[in-house]
């Protein structure tokens, strides 16, 4: 059985570039999140008010702790452009130890 780490993933899609590097800053520079990667390129297929619609879009992985969660998700509501942002948290349950020690400091 492991131990829970406190430490989530949590993953957002933004439409472009800009968007992305945007919230990045915004997470990281607010201390809500202690990383943030982008990831460009990402072709996704969903539907949307009864469309079936495929997009180029930039995939946020952001790396915070349990407790910063609900003010991080207030943060990514408010600053992104769709109407329905995606941020969907993974618990993290192992992981090198230092980097998640670092994680949870880097929240300030």
């Amino acid at each position: 059985m492991s131990t829970p780490t406190n430490v989530l993933l949590c993953y957002c899609t933004c439409p472009n570039a800009a968007s992305a590097q945007h919230l990045a800053d915004a997470l990281v520079g607010e201390s809500l999140a202690a990383c943030v990667n982008r990831i460009a390129g990402v072709h996704s297929t969903y539907r949307w008010k009864g469309q079936v619609t495929t997009d180029v879009e930039e995939l946020l992985l952001i790396k915070t702790t349990v407790e910063r969660f609900e003010a991080l998700k207030e943060r990514v509501v408010a600053l992104h452009p769709y109407e329905l942002p995606e941020l969907i948290a993974v618990p993290v349950e192992r992981g090198h130890v230092a980097y998640l020690d670092w994680v949870r400091e880097a929240g300030g």
